[in-house]
């Protein structure tokens, strides 16, 4: 089968079209044929080797010291059952269905193979390919935090990097626990963020939203770009503050939980579960959320769609269809 892979850490260059082996369904595994992917900050960051300097080493650990362990990039998909294992009951051949690929990577390949009870759902009939294969990751994560915060109904809410695929679907998602939601985002996507439903959206080229006197019981940081004082001055004083980005507390974040009560969640791993993507998909099928697509690229334009992406503006998702026929 054919894969985009790299086996050294750098610019989207190092990734290159090969043939490799076509993986066979395990026991309670599923064989996807893959008709859609995405390129996330992930796939970018992994690619590059792009992370904090607190979390360099161990991350090398775990990806490789000298090369990447695993070659294969991708963290969502979308596609069609081609054959199942013999142990496996909640799918059959046929089954459409869209699937984060997150511990294993493997979604820039034209087959993945993953565990019947992982993070792999039925994709909504409404939705296209390429749309459903926009929600494993993006959609997951806002759900994710959201729930962590235990946001309620009647709350007020602030979603910094609003218009970005993680953003785009905190907006929405806030919203339909009974937020009441503020966006911050530049100024060429605030009538995005407005469509969405945010009942406030700031530019933040124009607007200081820190200096409005506007607070919030949750501060959403999907893009790590505003300033940590900046959310303090904005969040409540039993307010909650999360970061999708920053794996590990710097010393003003330290002091902050130690000294208020304002709480502080930062960048974890949402579990493997089909839990959250079933629950998003009620949620698209009721027409609560809906997918943003930037822009579709061919299977074969994957390093053009990770140099748009890594330059850091894109709107909602980026997603690469497999087949040039539609189908995705």
């Amino acid at each position: 089968m054919k894969a985009i892979v790299y086996t050294k850490y750098g610019p989207p260059d190092v990734l290159h079209l090969k043939e490799v082996e076509k993986p066979d369904p395990k026991e309670n595994e599923i064989l996807i044929k893959v008709k859609a992917a995405t390129v996330t900050m992930g796939d970018i960051r992994s690619r590059s080797f792009t992370v904090p300097l607190s979390v360099w080493l161990p991350a090398r650990i775990i990806m490789g010291l000298r090369r990447p362990k695993k070659t294969i990039l991708g963290l969502e998909l979308s596609g069609e059952i081609e054959s199942v294992g013999k142990d496996v009951k909640l799918f059959k051949a046929g089954d459409q269905i869209f699937a984060a690929s997150q511990v294993g990577y493997g979604a820039y390949a034209e087959y993945k193979c993953l565990p019947e009870d992982g993070p792999v759902s039925i994709k909504p009939n409404s939705l296209s390919f390429g749309e459903a294969a926009a929600i494993p990751i993006g959609a997951r994560t806002a759900l994710f935090y959201l729930r962590k915060a235990n946001i309620q109904s009647g709350q007020r809410v602030l979603v910094y990097g609003a218009s970005g695929s993680v953003g785009s679907y905190a907006v929405q998602i806030a919203k339909y626990f009974g937020a009441k939601v503020t966006g911050v985002c530049s100024t060429a996507n605030v009538e995005l963020v407005k469509s969405l439903g945010a009942d406030k959206v700031i530019d933040y080229t124009s607007e200081d939203f820190s200096r409005d006197g506007d607070t919030y019981d949750v501060i959403f940081e999907a893009v790590n770009k505003s300033t940590f004082s900046a959310c303090m001055k904005s969040l409540k004083k039993d307010g909650t503050y999360l970061n999708v980005t920053v794996p590990i507390p710097g010393v003003r974040m330290l002091w902050t939980k130690l000294t208020t009560g304002k709480r502080l969640i930062l960048s974890q791993n949402s579990p493997e579960t089909p839990e959250a993507l079933n629950f998003l998909k009620e949620l698209v099928e009721a027409g609560k959320i809906k997918v943003v697509i930037d822009r579709c690229y061919a299977f074969e334009e994957l390093v053009q769609a990770h140099r748009y992406v890594e330059k850091g503006h894109k709107k909602g998702n980026v997603v690469i269809t497999m087949e040039r026929n539609g189908e995705s």
